[in-house]
């Protein structure tokens, strides 16, 4: 009998250091199959940095939302994010996700949430070395609270040391999932 999938939503505020950890685990990973990193769709066009993605235009996000092609999807900063429908079984499925989806997608199949945090401080010093914001939104972002909603299975991992402890960190949390 084939186990189910589970799917490992990724969270954590901005400065936390998903991308990079996820980026990390995606190469120490790569030689187990049970492991599978989803690609996001986003309305984002591809050469706007970050995650590789796949680029989509609103239009061909909202036909593929349309004809059921996103298990989640969600909008967040004026842009969709979405994941494919069509998740490896039997795998351990592990995607950035938002925390307004986490419900849903516990609703769907099972889910851990794997919780990617910082102190303060470290938060508002990566938001900086960004240059993308301006002191004030860094500080209005760091003061926006989202809690997890209530009942899911929480993993937190602390990323407040060099890049390759948060990778190990994040590695061991994935590995330890039965």
């Amino acid at each position: 009998m084939r186990k189910a999938s589970m799917l490992v939503g990724v969270v954590g505020p901005s400065g936390a250091g998903k991308d990079t950890l996820m980026a990390g685990a995606r190469a120490a990973l790569a030689g187990e199959p049970r492991f599978h990193f989803i690609q996001r769709s986003i309305t984002r066009p591809a050469e706007a940095g970050g995650e590789d993605h796949r680029a989509l235009s609103r239009a061909a996000f909202e036909a593929e939302r349309a004809a059921g092609c996103f298990a989640l999807w969600w909008e967040a900063h004026g842009l969709l994010y979405g994941i494919p429908a069509d998740l490896p079984s039997g795998a351990v499925n592990i995607a950035n996700l938002s925390r307004t989806v986490l419900a849903a997608a516990a609703a769907r199949m099972p889910l851990l949430v794997l919780e990617i945090t910082a102190p303060p401080a470290v938060l508002a010093a990566r938001l900086a070395a960004r240059g993308r914001e301006r002191e004030a939104d860094i500080a209005a972002r760091l003061a926006r609270q989202a809690p997890l909603p209530e009942g899911l299975a929480v993993v937190r991992v602390l990323n407040d040391g060099p890049v390759e402890q948060g990778v190990e960190r994040v590695v061991a949390a994935l590995r330890a999932i039965p």
